[in-house]
């Protein structure tokens, strides 16, 4: 079975993402890690544990999702840094590859890090980027 990471944050509940994840599911047994960066953008700024209590939705709101549509899903928030957060959760287990779903170019700070690239270049793995909405 491919163990797979996803990357998300505030695309983490979106249909573009649980599309993504269902057609890797079909193209084998895969199983999936969804971490979510603890806190971004004015929540990070106010300190670290600010942006916990929205992480944590994004995960629990995501896997709700992802579970009732039949994808095998496990969530945890990572680092508020999202390349440490790839870094970290590729440290702590072993993946076979990566998913990084960002906001489209015009609103994505991550596309702006170069996360799916920086993704790549941290774990070895190869990385598929899909563009989601956001969910509120």
């Amino acid at each position: 079975m491919a163990k797979i990471l996803v990357v998300a944050n505030r695309t983490a509940e979106c249909d573009e993402l649980q599309q993504a994840l269902k057609e890797r599911a079909n193209r084998g047994d895969a199983e999936f890690t969804l971490v979510v960066p603890s806190a971004h953008g004015l929540a990070k700024a106010a300190g670290a544990d600010a942006g916990i209590p929205e992480a944590q939705r994004h995960v629990d709101l995501a896997v709700e999702k992802l579970r009732g549509a039949g994808i095998e899903v496990e969530g945890r928030l990572g680092d508020p840094d999202p390349v440490a957060a790839v870094a970290d959760a590729a440290n702590s287990d072993s993946y076979d590859e990566v998913i990084v779903s960002t906001l489209p170019t015009h609103l994505s700070k991550w596309l702006h890090l170069d996360l799916p690239r920086k993704a790549a270049h941290a774990t070895g793995l190869p990385v598929t980027h899909v563009v989601g909405s956001e969910v509120k």
